[in-house]
């Protein structure tokens, strides 16, 4: 049976699939194909039910509930660290503010109208955000990704830090990504589906080096620099990745729920989120 798993290019997803890339363990005689796409790609097919496995955004999951369930394992979660709004000069506030973000149904855009709900956003590729703000088309930029590292070389200052201000706020880690599996794969393979995240994250962190070798050529601005490459992964692929755990799971809970009661996500927030819930 042919798997298709459908992952953003950047050096945290690749070093925690690179396992499944390389062969490096059973695949239980599910044939993997990977397929890369930027987030808000992803996102937006995830709402046609194209991939039997996606990574998306947390904010994107509700819109897909209804196809897709959430693997335990494969979430990108920031432990008081997470998206950052940078700018050339650091504002009083963002309020008004001409933003460009990385798409709309992104959690970064998600945390930023929570955090501030009255601004001008601009969808703009998350890799042209630090031009944008660069060139003066937009007073700010919420960076994700490797930027989130590499702002400063550019002479940019934070304004804020998302996932530090979610961490002062409730005291939770911000949940960012996931990878989701389609329902109708039926519970047999969903389960097959589910120890192979695993596995193959657990593989990359006990082969460090090697998956590192292989996921920085996807780092972009960070290919030449292989410890802020190796920081940038331990951010987001580490025991988190491996299992949410409970505060993890009700930190998911409490974005998804602030974001409806806040008019920002439209969808109903479904009961059973986890595919090993059910």
């Amino acid at each position: 049976m042919k798997i298709r798993i459908a992952h953003s290019p950047d050096s945290d997803d690749a070093f925690m699939f690179y396992p499944l890339v390389r062969g490096t363990i059973d695949t239980e005689g599910l044939e993997i194909e990977h397929v890369l796409a930027d987030i808000e790609t992803l996102n937006r097919e995830a709402l046609k039910g194209t991939y039997e496995v996606s990574a998306i955004s947390f904010h994107a999951y509700p819109y897909v509930a209804d196809k897709y369930l959430v693997l335990p394992s494969g979430g990108s979660v920031g432990e008081g660290y997470g998206p950052v709004v940078v700018a050339k000069e650091r504002p009083d506030n963002l309020k008004g503010k001409k933003i460009a973000v990385p798409g709309t149904l992104t959690t970064a855009f998600l945390t930023l109208k929570l955090y501030e709900p009255d601004f001008e956003p601009v969808v703009v590729p998350f890799d042209r955000i630090i031009d944008e703000v660069l060139k003066g088309n937009v007073d700010a930029g919420l960076v994700i990704h490797e930027g989130q590292l590499t702002y400063s070389d550019h002479g940019l200052v934070k304004v804020v830090d998302l996932g530090e201000w979610w961490k002062d706020k409730y005291d939770l880690p911000l949940p960012l990504g996931c990878n989701i599996v389609r329902r109708d794969l039926g519970e047999e393979v969903i389960r097959k589906l589910e120890r192979l995240m695993r596995k193959s994250i657990e593989h990359s962190l006990k082969e460090r080096d090697r998956a590192l070798a292989y996921a920085i050529d996807y780092a972009r601005d960070l290919q030449e620099d292989r410890e802020r490459t190796d920081k940038f992964v331990g951010m987001y692929v580490n025991h988190r990745t491996v299992d949410y755990g409970e505060d993890g799971r009700e930190a998911v809970r409490l974005l998804l729920r602030l974001g409806r009661e806040r008019g920002i996500i439209t969808a109903e927030i479904p009961e059973v989120i986890f595919s090993d819930e059910l």
